[in-house]
């Protein structure tokens, strides 16, 4: 670190905001592995804690805005805030969003000062500190580096299979290290040569990603699915959920387009339908099939004869409280058991954060969703020999969540999910993409049907088929191979390796920069 107190230059935290935010989906990775460069930099030049804090804020601020701007539009969907309140409401979410950034400044700085490390083990302390920063960060949507690799369909992202796209997302930013000393060193011939390793390395991994897809086992057997997707507005949606009405219109909706499909695939044998998350407009489960809606429902499914998949709310039997659950209806309309509830709920939209403790928060925020929690990634659904892995929405951004799932043996998984609150250009993309990646991590493929796009099917080779459009109803029948008993992958194994990995060698390079110290 620097003695001098040189005047701090803004322009490269500001820089590192925008590298990051240009290179998550839905815009193309280009400036991932050097996106920390211009960051690290400034923080390197500061003898002060207080700049190095606005440093890594500013960093963040400016990424958070440009690259998870839907949040805007989530306030005013979800919210019900005019548009002024809901960009004041963006500000403040970029602001607090992503404090890991400033988080990692904090603890480097504060670790430099004390020990006075040298420069290599100061660099590396930077980079390590900053990628478990990043990893263990509290996040409302939990993306990392390693998503944007499978959204620009380069091959790299083949190495989830051993990794993970959380391990991918390590990777990224310690690839920032080299590119780092090869700017530092640009005007010396080592420089150079460091920058055409990495690009080397690079091509590498890539050609390693197209081999590792080769040696995917071949799938011994077939599903095919029929997805719907009806689109319909939130305001029909929660008009529906507050018994004011449009909950006829929104089930004649999903018959109606599951019809016309049927019709025209007539003579393709379809094994299920899958409906979205809440897709069915009324109460479902045991207690409730003499309702109006469910038997409507069930004389629908007879008559076709169609088993069906879809997301409906339900009702704890203990608690008494709503679940957000999927069933499984067979060709006769009857539910079988069991359904899953979802078990890893939204913030302040399905619950209160805290509100065990001090239940006195429910008074304050009465209008926020109260619903049970359900077990989790316990039971597979299963019906005709299927073998099917369930999520809810956001479950699937937890990898731990579906590797659960392939533990239980789930030879594919289904994700009903409802993106309708978040707009049309970026959400949608990124949760896209994130959702399907747990199928390459686990080598299974992922059947995702959503309200309002983007529903399809991956492989487990990581292959999206076709897709729907972005809030248009649609339709798609899927021929899905898989294997009826999946090979455990890598990751799965070792679910723990990387993590483990970094916090050894985090704590290798402080037991070095304390022994240095202690012989000075």
């Amino acid at each position: 670190m620097n003695q001098s107190n040189p005047k701090p230059v803004w322009l490269l935290p500001v820089l590192s905001g925008i590298f990051i935010g240009t290179s998550y989906i839905p815009f193309p990775p280009w400036a991932s592995l050097f996106c920390f460069v211009p960051l690290w930099i400034f923080w390197k030049r500061q003898t002060r804690l207080k700049t190095v804090l606005l440093g890594g804020l500013l960093t963040s601020f400016v990424f958070t805005l440009i690259g998870f701007n839907w949040v805007t539009y989530l306030l005013h969907e979800f919210a019900h805030l005019d548009w002024g309140f809901a960009v004041v409401g963006m500000i403040i979410y970029a602001l607090i969003a992503h404090l890991y950034v400033p988080l990692a400044g904090l603890i480097w700085f504060l670790i430099q000062r004390k020990f006075k490390a040298p420069k290599h083990l100061s660099l590396g302390l930077l980079v390590l500190i900053t990628i478990i920063c990043e990893r263990y960060s509290l996040t409302l949507f939990d993306w990392n580096f390693g998503y944007s690799w499978y959204g620009a369909n380069l091959p790299v992202y083949q190495w989830a299979e051993f990794i993970g796209f959380n391990g991918l997302s390590a990777a990224t930013l310690l690839c920032n290290l080299p590119l780092y000393l090869a700017w530092e060193q640009r005007k010396q011939l080592r420089g150079k040569i460091i920058l055409v390793v990495v690009a080397v390395g690079f091509v590498l991994l890539n050609i390693g990603g197209l081999a590792l897809r080769a040696r995917i086992p071949k799938p011994d057997a077939l599903v095919t699915a029929l997805l719907v997707q009806a689109s319909t507005e939130n305001s029909e949606k929660m008009a529906a959920e507050l018994g004011k009405g449009y909950s006829q219109e929104i089930l004649n909706r999903y018959t109606s387009l599951t019809d016309r499909a049927l019709k025209e695939y007539n003579g393709t044998h379809i094994d299920f339908a899958v409906w979205p998350e809440t897709a069915f407009p009324a109460l479902l489960g045991p207690q409730f099939t003499q309702n109006r809606l469910p038997k409507a429902l069930t004389y629908f499914l007879q008559e076709r004869q169609l088993p069906l998949i879809t997301g409906a709310y339900s009702v704890e039997e203990n608690s008494q409280l709503i679940t957000n659950s999927l069933f499984v209806l067979n060709n006769d309309g009857q539910l079988i058991s069991p359904h899953y509830s979802k078990s890893i709920l939204l913030a302040f939209g399905e619950y209160i954060p805290g509100e065990q403790f001090f239940p006195q928060i429910r008074d304050w925020l009465p209008a926020t969703g109260h619903f049970a929690r359900g077990a989790g990634p316990t039971q597979l659904l299963e019906w005709n020999g299927f073998k099917m892995g369930a999520q809810i929405c956001y479950e699937s951004l937890f990898p731990a969540f579906s590797r659960s799932l392939a533990q239980l043996g789930a030879e594919f998984i289904v994700n009903v999910t409802n993106d309708s609150w978040y707009g049309t250009w970026q959400e949608p993309y990124q949760h896209f993409y994130m959702t399907l990646a747990r199928g390459i991590e686990f080598r299974r493929p992922v059947l995702r049907v959503t309200n309002t796009g983007i529903s399809t099917v991956a492989l487990a080779s990581g292959e999206i088929l076709e897709r729907s459009p972005v809030h248009e109803p649609w339709t798609g029948v899927y021929q899905i191979p898989y294997l009826k008993n999946p090979p455990i992958t890598f990751y799965q194994t070792w679910f723990g390796l990387i993590p483990g990995l970094l916090w050894t060698s985090l704590l290798v390079m402080l037991g070095l920069v304390i022994r240095r110290r202690s012989k000075k």
